[in-house]
């Protein structure tokens, strides 16, 4: 009976992790689609980029409740083994990257595994958040933010020594954020990596640049 039900999650998972929200969003709301603009990437960050923020917000709540949903569905309603727990984890992660309405394209998979995290580990998910947003509030750099979130959640799993199945997820998880980033390692290294801008930088006319957009350098 379980093994069924994890069959019938995972495949339901990935088909709601498949959901790419960033078009859903832009395409219904404002007639645009984002793999048009900015970094072409249908991922929450490049929706703030295009579309701002009610957008942007959307999709953040849509990328991570089709990877909460079918987290807790397993978990808490009918309360899997730990392992059970995980495949079903993997689906909604793997539908955001390898989505079968785009013909396998997809996103960099960040807020879909927030919420994984969240209905897993809300402690982990809460450290994460706080690495997160503070790295982006002084680095701007939301690619190197998320790599951070992402090495801070499997340190955190192996330091609460939570189930051993959750220890591999978290170390696996970190490796494909990494790797789903490497673009923009290479980007961070160089010192031409996108900024990200607060509302009260443009209050003070205080707009971080690139060196790439400053002439290099």
């Amino acid at each position: 009976m379980d093994i069924a039900l994890t069959a019938v999650l995972v495949v339901l998972g990935y088909l709601a992790g498949s959901i790419p929200f960033a078009i859903v969003v832009g395409k219904w709301f404002w007639h645009v689609d984002v793999r048009d603009h900015g970094s072409g990437n249908v991922g929450t960050t490049n929706v703030f980029r295009v579309l701002g923020r009610r957008a942007g917000t959307l999709v953040l709540v849509g990328d991570m409740a089709k990877g909460f949903l079918p987290v807790a569905a397993a978990k808490y309603l009918f309360d899997l083994p730990p392992w059970m727990t995980l495949i079903v984890a993997l689906a909604p992660l793997l539908g955001h990257m390898y989505s079968v309405f785009l013909r396998g394209g997809g996103g960099k998979g960040v807020a879909t595994g927030a919420g994984i995290v969240l209905a897993l580990m809300w402690q982990v998910f809460l450290i994460a958040l706080a690495v997160f947003l503070l790295v982006l509030l002084t680095s701007r750099l939301v690619s190197l933010a998320s790599i951070c979130a992402a090495v801070t959640f499997a340190v955190s799993t192996i330091a609460f020594e939570k189930p051993i199945s959750y220890q591999v997820l978290s170390v696996l998880a970190a490796l494909v954020v990494i790797w789903a980033h490497r673009s923009n390692i290479r980007r961070i290294v160089m010192r031409c990596e996108n900024k990200v801008t607060f509302p009260w930088d443009q209050r003070h006319g205080d707009v971080p640049r690139t060196p790439a957009e400053n002439g290099g350098g």
